[in-house]
């Protein structure tokens, strides 16, 4: 991902995680991609207070979504396909243009790839399925 940190200042905002942990599996499968590339030169020029913004605001698009969850609402409706395009112009803002198609093959992973579910199952049972399902009802109202 380019994470430029100290050890004090990683440590501090991915805590245990490792942002480097994926990276070679991430190069090998989209290295010779422009979303790569981009992702690669707009992440290595982050510093501490990028990365601290840039996790707060991912944090609060998931919460959203997970609270649209808990309180059934359907992932085709307004309020969670808003929800899911502010998550796939996160995307875009921080990492690299994430276009409808694209965020539809992220929505894929996070129901096909263990690691991925997992993420968003810690935050709300079913959470994964719900941003999938949030996440091609906004591509196909942008389709229309």
């Amino acid at each position: 991902m380019g994470v430029n940190l100290s050890e004090g200042d990683r440590l501090e905002v991915f805590g245990d995680e490792n942002p480097d942990q994926h990276a070679d599996e991430a190069a090998q499968r989209w290295g010779d991609s422009e979303s790569f590339s981009t992702s690669a030169r707009r992440t290595s020029s982050y510093g501490k207070q990028d990365w601290l913004d840039l996790r707060r605001e991912g944090e609060e698009v998931e919460q959203r979504l997970a609270q649209l969850l808990e309180s059934g609402v359907p992932a085709d409706a307004d309020a969670a396909t808003s929800a899911a395009e502010a998550h796939r112009s996160y995307i875009s803002r921080w990492f690299y243009d994430c276009s409808s198609q694209i965020h539809v093959g992220l929505a894929q992973m996070y129901v096909t790839d263990p690691r991925f579910t997992a993420h968003y199952e810690r935050r709300a049972t079913g959470l994964a399925q719900y941003v999938h399902d949030a996440i091609v009802a906004n591509a196909a109202a942008a389709d229309t």
